[in-house]
């Protein structure tokens, strides 16, 4: 029987959670969170902290999914769970892998993924890098499970991170600031504010389908209008 141990449980733990039970992830998951999940299946199973946890607990993978603000306390809380064939997946932002790796030791199999915040809808896309413990099996597997968030890519070297932040981390935040102003140049030309929000959001939506469907670059599709 697999386990599937997830430490933290908010916004991007919960939209992985159902992703997970939607896809059959594995047969048990384990959520660490002190608040109510407001999820109900007989394979998902809720502590509110590390020590309700069954001793003979042995999770194939750990998803440390709190704060990066918690990383501290959580990190030695799961170190007993570093053993050959466990896989921990961080998704704490900032959170390089060589701070993963003096927190769980060297000879953990230690996967890092930047997640956006489409991923709540399972439309993100979420990078991947992996220390050097990491088997094949384990690449894929990381990969599958974050898949449930939406797409996925890896990168080699997490020096670069940093720039994945700044383009898919954040870039949501750039697109909703487009919007934003789409409707306020609108309603400053006389619109109603309602037909302006949804002119603003629908264009964003249908540009981003369109060049995500479209064969030729967002170059060629911006010259094209």
């Amino acid at each position: 029987m697999s386990d599937l141990l997830l430490v933290g449980c908010g916004r991007m733990g919960s939209a992985l959670v159902k992703g997970w039970l939607a896809g059959n992830a594995a047969d048990r998951i384990w959520a660490v969170e002190p608040a109510e999940l407001g999820l109900a299946d007989p394979r998902l199973h809720h502590v509110r902290d590390a020590a309700g946890l069954p001793a003979e607990l042995a999770p194939e993978v750990v998803v440390l999914a709190v704060k990066p603000q918690m990383m501290p306390e959580a990190l030695p809380a799961y170190r007993r769970f570093v053993r050959p064939g466990t896989l921990f997946l961080s998704i704490a932002a900032g959170r390089t892998l060589a701070y993963l790796e003096q927190g769980l030791g060297t000879e953990a199999a230690v996967v890092r993924a930047m997640p956006n915040t489409p991923a709540a809808i399972g439309q993100g896309i979420s990078v991947l890098v992996a220390n050097a413990a990491v088997t094949p099996a384990q690449r894929k597997r990381a990969e599958t499970l974050m898949q449930a968030a939406g797409q996925t890519a890896w990168i080699e070297d997490d020096a670069l991170m940093n720039a994945v932040t700044g383009v898919s981390g954040s870039g949501p935040a750039y697109v909703f600031y487009l919007i934003e102003t789409l409707a306020e140049a609108g309603r400053a030309a006389g619109l109603p504010a309602d037909l302006a929000a949804q002119l603003a959001r629908q264009t964003v939506v249908g540009a981003g389908a369109l060049a995500g469907a479209a064969t030729e670059t967002p170059a060629e599709l911006r010259i094209a209008v």
